[in-house]
């Protein structure tokens, strides 16, 4: 099947693999050029070839690893060279360290992370986004993650990288309203790519292929949003549960439910029970409170007649002023017993979390 050529470039960074190579596909049968960013040369070549072929797309391939500090400036340089104009930038290339931050990852791989994830990300955007500038016109497309928006035990470093490249793709999107130049972050969940056996998480609970995404779906999700100019996306319908839910919930209950995916699913299922437990406590606190209440209507009602109480205390009638305050204090101590029971059941699911 060939396409007719639109005559615009898009520069795809992670493009052999994943996300990115789904993100190649939907670009080539639009008619876009395409300038492919890869480690891998060998598979760059055979995509590259494919695309082609089946697209009959123009592809320029650039073999470099972006954990190196001076791959940005080569890749700008070698586009540069060749007179191409960059209209689209996907930074989509990244990976992720699995394992405790203090004791057991690594922090050379660490360090990769955060080269590759967020300081090649905004160093290739400085430089192409000022081209944008100059011609009024461009997208790019930021690779960002569910974990964007929440904390990620377990990969405490990708997560963060996450987090940058979310607050930073919204803060230049405000700096480019008055252009015709938009950053759209895709937030996918847990997809069925390399990432895990790169990270060395295969054996935990979110790496399961039975419940992840389609790394097409996913690059689907985000090719729309950004040529609709959306400022993000977060692809598939439970991931946007979990963020929706991650900006309502405390932070140390989403870091816990963010543990339990990067836990081995055995010990994943005894940390699901406990957090059952947790809500099991909560419920029995708010059932608690709900019959104290009830219990103490006749004491609480009372309190409202209590303004009346002072007024009619003034005619003589302290004995009916007495009663009204032996009211009220029976419903301070009722809320107080309601207050004990839920702080109660706080202590008991952070002590579960913990």
């Amino acid at each position: 099947m060939e396409t007719t050529n639109n005559g615009k470039t898009a520069l795809i960074t992670g493009a052999s693999s994943g996300i990115g190579r789904e993100l190649t596909r939907l670009f080539a049968k639009d008619g876009y050029n395409l300038v492919l960013v890869g480690r891998d040369s060998d598979t760059l070549q055979m995509y590259g070839n494919n695309l082609q072929n089946q697209y009959g797309t123009q592809i320029t391939l650039i073999q470099k690893d972006l954990a190196n500090p001076q791959a940005p400036d080569e890749i700008y340089a070698e586009t540069s060279g060749q007179g191409l104009h960059i209209d689209v930038l996907v930074n989509d290339a990244g990976f992720g360290e699995y394992g405790m931050f203090a004791t057991e990852t690594d922090l050379q791989k660490e360090l990769g992370v955060v080269q590759v994830n967020a300081v090649a990300l905004m160093h290739l955007t400085k430089l192409y986004l000022k081209d944008m500038v100059s011609r009024n016109e461009g997208k790019i497309l930021m690779l960002g993650s569910e974990v964007s928006v929440s904390p990620n035990p377990m990969m405490a470093v990708y997560g963060a990288t996450k987090a940058f490249i979310k607050s930073f793709s919204e803060a230049i999107r405000n700096e480019l309203n008055d252009t015709n130049i938009t950053v759209t972050v895709l937030m996918p969940g847990a997809t069925n790519t390399n990432f895990f056996k790169v990270a060395g998480a295969t054996e935990v609970k979110g790496a399961d292929p039975n419940k992840t995404a389609d790394p097409a779906a996913v690059a689907k999700e985000g090719y729309d949003a950004l040529m609709s100019g959306k400022d993000h996306v977060v692809a598939g319908w439970m991931n946007k549960a979990r963020v929706a839910m991650a900006h309502i919930l405390p932070d140390p209950l989403v870091a816990a439910s963010a543990r339990r995916d990067m836990t081995p699913k055995d010990q994943a299922d005894q940390q699901q029970k406990q957090t059952l437990t947790m809500a099991l406590v909560v419920g029995v606190a708010v059932l608690t409170g709900w019959w104290l209440v009830s219990r103490n209507r006749s004491a609480i009602v009372p309190e409202k007649i209590y303004g009346k109480a002072r007024a009619k205390a003034r005619s003589g009638q302290k004995a009916f002023l007495d009663k009204a305050n032996q009211a009220g204090k029976s419903t301070k101590k009722a809320l107080a017993s309601i207050s004990d029971t839920a702080q109660d059941a706080y202590d008991q699911a952070k002590s579960i979390i913990s």
